[in-house]
């Protein structure tokens, strides 16, 4: 009961802070765009003046969750297919904008929800409770463009969680991308 109260007051804090904060969603549209750290396509979809959904699907590399691990020893890898979705709340665009700077490709500061969902691996070097696993959180976050190139950074705790009912809680997930922007300009 204590991580879903948890769970809850985090998404309730990442829709409040962006009803609160959000300025600016000019410009924002739809955007088509290929990710090279942990592979993937990935289409971002404007759903409001401030608001994108994007939702990416690929092949990536990451580690085991501790609750969600039986054995593993040392550097642990796992290589599977995953989705990504995330609901960013753009809140800096109006501010870059008066200062001269590029929103293009929906570059902008945000805060977000982020659920990600690993599936069976093709490799991996631990044995973990079940091959699939699931993580929602918030973040805060950055994406920048520079013409066609594309680079995202953000931050944030998540809760993790698989379908035996194995969870826990990692403070600090961190996310880097590097991609190409293929929708046209």
């Amino acid at each position: 009961m204590g991580v879903q109260r948890i769970a809850l007051s985090i998404l309730y804090i990442v829709l409040f802070v962006g009803n609160v904060f959000s300025q600016g969603g000019d410009g924002l549209e739809n955007i088509f765009r290929l990710n090279f750290i942990n592979p993937a396509l990935e289409y971002e979809k404007k759903t409001g003046d401030y608001s994108v959904i994007s939702g990416a699907a690929g092949i990536g590399y990451g580690g085991s969750y501790r609750e969600l691990e039986i054995q593993g020893n040392g550097f642990v890898y796992i290589i599977s297919p995953f989705v990504d979705i995330q609901y960013k709340l753009f809140y800096n665009r109006k501010k870059r904008v008066s200062k001269g700077k590029s929103i293009l490709y929906n570059s902008g500061n945000y805060v977000s929800l982020r659920g990600i969902t690993r599936f069976l691996p093709l490799t991996e070097n631990v044995v973990r409770t079940d091959k699939t696993d699931f993580a929602i959180g918030p973040t805060w976050g950055l994406q920048r463009s520079f013409g066609k190139i594309h680079f995202l950074f953000d931050i944030g705790p998540q809760y993790y969680f698989d379908t035996k009912g194995n969870g826990g809680f990692f403070p600090i997930m961190v996310q880097i991308n590097i991609g190409l922007n293929l929708s046209p300009k």
